[in-house]
């Protein structure tokens, strides 16, 4: 199950609905709205963040990308 939200917040960073800097849902949002447990949507947003998608600040929250944040990623 965790693939197939990871593929829809994916999908929601791409086509804007998450716009660059915007904070995503927080795990226990992302459980909810697709009725999982939070370990399961914990591995669907660290699949995000593997793509190199958003970033995470402790006690903050989780964040999409920008484009110069990803492309500095991506030089690292």
């Amino acid at each position: 199950m965790w693939p197939q939200i990871a593929a829809v917040i994916i999908g929601r960073i791409k086509d804007g609905t998450y716009a660059p800097g915007a904070k995503v849902p927080s795990v226990v949002q992302v459980a909810t709205e697709f009725g999982v447990v939070n370990s399961t949507a914990q591995r669907a947003m660290e699949a995000v963040k593997a793509q190199g998608l958003t970033r995470s600040e402790k006690g903050m929250g989780t964040y999409v990308l920008r484009p110069e944040e990803r492309a500095a990623q991506g030089d690292a």
